[in-house]
């Protein structure tokens, strides 16, 4: 039999710690490009409407928990804003997830989230534009008596097609 004079220190759970757990668990994956599709072809000086598809894992909310010592910490994530590199040069920050192109849209701007080549990618490599989507994922996590906020970046990349109409008389 042992006996302690003092009791054993207790560890110290750090709240941000757990959050951080929490937020690992969580899947959080770069956007979902739904537009511009890879497969598409896109014309210079038509207005490209951009947008994702939305899930937990790609736009979020996402939620999960960690617990340790007896301190449960939750967060919930979601994607703040898409920062677009088209490319061409242009950068496109979007604070939501975009608005899908309906047929019924004709040639007018995306009203959330667009953008305008001006320049074919016929001397870009392979004939295609880079197209890269940051997301910005904002968690807002609280537990152990403390709140905070952290954030997380993830990326998707593909490549567009851009030519241009020519009119023979």
């Amino acid at each position: 039999m042992v006996w302690l004079a003092e009791p054993p220190e207790r560890e110290t759970i750090d709240p941000a710690v757990l959050a951080q757990r929490a937020v690992d668990s969580m899947t959080l994956l770069g956007p979902d490009i739904a537009s511009p599709r890879a497969a598409g072809r896109y014309t210079v000086g038509v207005p490209v409407w951009m947008w994702v598809n939305q899930s937990a894992t790609t736009y979020g909310p996402n939620t999960a928990s960690a617990s340790a010592g007896g301190v449960t910490v939750t967060a919930t994530a979601e994607v703040s804003k898409i920062v677009w590199q088209m490319g061409d040069g242009s950068t496109v920050t979007c604070a939501g997830p975009g608005t899908p192109y309906m047929s019924s849209s004709s040639m007018v701007e995306s009203p959330t989230c667009g953008h305008r080549y001006f320049a074919t990618s016929a001397d870009a490599p392979d004939g295609r534009y880079s197209v890269t989507a940051t997301s910005t994922w904002t968690v807002d996590w609280q537990g152990g008596g403390q709140s905070g906020q952290l954030e997380e970046i993830r990326q998707s990349d593909m490549q567009v097609a851009v030519g241009e109409l020519q009119v023979v008389r």
